[in-house]
């Protein structure tokens, strides 16, 4: 019987046959059969070998992934489909440039399967050697020719497949030789320690407790004295260092948090080391006695207080808060209701321009107590902004994401929806210092508003919205629409 690879070059021959390499004016082919060649240099799978050979067919000739599965299987017509970029009927190549590449790069990011990452890899490396050869022959030149004549949106693309393929593929040298013809196009890009194996300590967190869950990963109790926060896998290395980099600036500014000290392998993904001793999360604490709530939740309101009463500077380089607004309407309600989309950005611009701190991610799961101390963790969305966004936060965690399936906040928090209400109401009375209803009857419609914009963004980010998606959005459509004609401001006042 013919094997799958012989079968797939024979395939891709009769499909590429006629066409010629835009630079080299070589027959396409040896394109498919290079980058299956760098594949065989660090794996031997079948599946991911045939599909180097396959991966331009869907793009650039008229295969389909149907046939490609009928013939090759599931498996390498799903590697086949995270190589092959939208056409967009009617848009010409130029203008969709950046537009195809950024929604690759998301498949990119998100895939599962690792095969996925070893195809990029050398499908990236063999253009990167054409592009190198024809830079060492013509040097600026070259940009005239392609596309893309931006030479800096070249070098954004080919350094971010880097940093998302780098954890699983650094110790191959086709991730150093990637790495060394970036540097020769583009000098300085990546330092001498990127082109060399990076070795990362590597760990398992099987069988370790999971304390705590966030937006960006989750948090494993290693040992007696260690703490393990696990990045999900589509954060590269650079983010884990800026979260890093923000913890310190954090703690310089007064803000209690712990600082990692290192960062390890976990798998496929990244992991930074704290060092917290007799530590346990807040949501820990509620869980084992849930008749202390109101007492975890005056030790949050006061650590809220800590942080929104330190004020920088835009030199101290903090984001707005406001664009992480912006970007929930327009990532849902702009999709769905222009006239609401425009009434959102004026409530938004209501919020003064202020330079106090908002954590960005404030929740029981993200503070440790050690030693009666809170501690922050997570502080990669720390900016400035009015505590009406960190509150909003609160209520999007607590009551919120409970609202249709208690059960979300449960396994999120590790305590009962109930206890999750409770514990938001008194938060909001310990932060405010008021009992009055009116007060916090004003300033919980105000996080309304903003966690049906959220909401709304969350559901859009589904690739295709089932028919409770769709209920979901017009029940969160109306409530924006009900608050929006009541609220003539976001800004609360005690």
């Amino acid at each position: 019987m013919i094997r799958k690879t012989e079968e797939a070059i024979i395939y891709a021959t009769v499909m590429h046959q006629g066409r010629i390499r835009k630079f080299g004016k070589t027959p396409y082919i040896l394109h498919p059969l290079e980058v299956a060649q760098i594949l065989s240099t660090y794996t031997d799978d079948e599946d991911v070998i045939t599909a180097g050979i396959l991966h331009d067919i869907v793009e650039d000739t008229d295969g389909t992934l149907k046939e490609i599965e009928r013939r090759f299987g599931k498996r390498v017509a799903e590697l086949v489909n995270s190589e092959s970029e939208n056409k967009y009927q009617g848009e010409g190549r130029k203008s969709t440039w950046k537009r195809r590449k950024e929604e690759s790069l998301l498949v990119l990011k998100n895939s599962e399967d690792p095969g996925v990452k070893m195809l990029w890899l050398a499908d990236k490396l063999a253009n990167l050697r054409s592009l190198a050869g024809l830079y060492s022959e013509q040097g600026e030149k070259m940009w005239k020719g392609l596309n893309q004549k931006d030479p800096n949106e070249h070098l954004w693309y080919y350094r971010t497949v880097a940093e998302i393929v780098e954890l699983s593929l650094n110790k191959t040298g086709a991730f150093k030789e990637y790495i060394k013809h970036i540097n020769f196009i583009w000098p300085g890009t990546f330092d001498r320690e990127k082109a060399r194996f990076r070795k990362y300590r590597e760990i398992s967190v099987e069988g370790c407790k999971l304390i705590g869950k966030g937006a960006k990963g989750e948090v494993y109790r290693y040992d007696d004295e260690l703490v393990i926060k696990v990045f999900n896998e589509n954060n590269k290395y650079k983010d884990v260092e800026k979260e890093i980099a923000q913890s310190r600036r954090a703690f310089i500014l007064g803000i209690p948090t712990a600082i990692s000290f290192g960062i390890v392998s976990v798998g496929n993904r990244y992991g930074a080391m704290y060092e917290l001793l007799e530590s346990e999360t807040i949501s820990e604490c509620i869980a084992k006695d849930q008749g202390r709530v109101a007492a975890y939740a005056k030790v949050m309101a006061e650590l809220a207080h800590t942080i929104h009463d330190i004020t920088v500077t835009e030199e101290d380089g903090f984001p707005s808060a406001y664009n992480r607004l912006s970007g929930y309407m327009r990532g849902g309600v702009e999709k769905e209701d222009k006239e609401l989309a425009d009434r959102c950005r004026q409530l938004f611009d209501t919020l003064p321009c202020v330079n106090t701190l908002v954590h960005g991610d404030f929740h029981t799961g993200n503070v440790f107590l050690q030693n009666g101390e809170p501690l922050l963790i997570d502080m990669d969305r720390l900016s400035t902004g009015h505590p009406i966004v960190e509150l909003s936060d609160l209520y999007y965690f607590y009551m919120v994401l409970g609202e249709d399936d208690p059960a979300v906040v449960e396994n999120f928090m590790g305590f009962s929806y109930q206890t999750a209400r409770d514990f938001f109401d008194s938060f909001l009375k310990y932060y405010l210092e008021t009992d009055d209803e009116t007060v916090l009857a004003d300033v919980t419609e105000k996080a309304s508003f903003i966690c049906c914009i959220r909401m709304i963004n969350k559901i859009h980010k589904k690739d295709k919205l089932s028919e409770k998606d769709r209920e979901l959005t017009e029940k969160y459509l109306k409530k924006a629409r009900e608050l929006a004609g009541r609220l003539d401001t976001l800004v609360y006042s005690c």
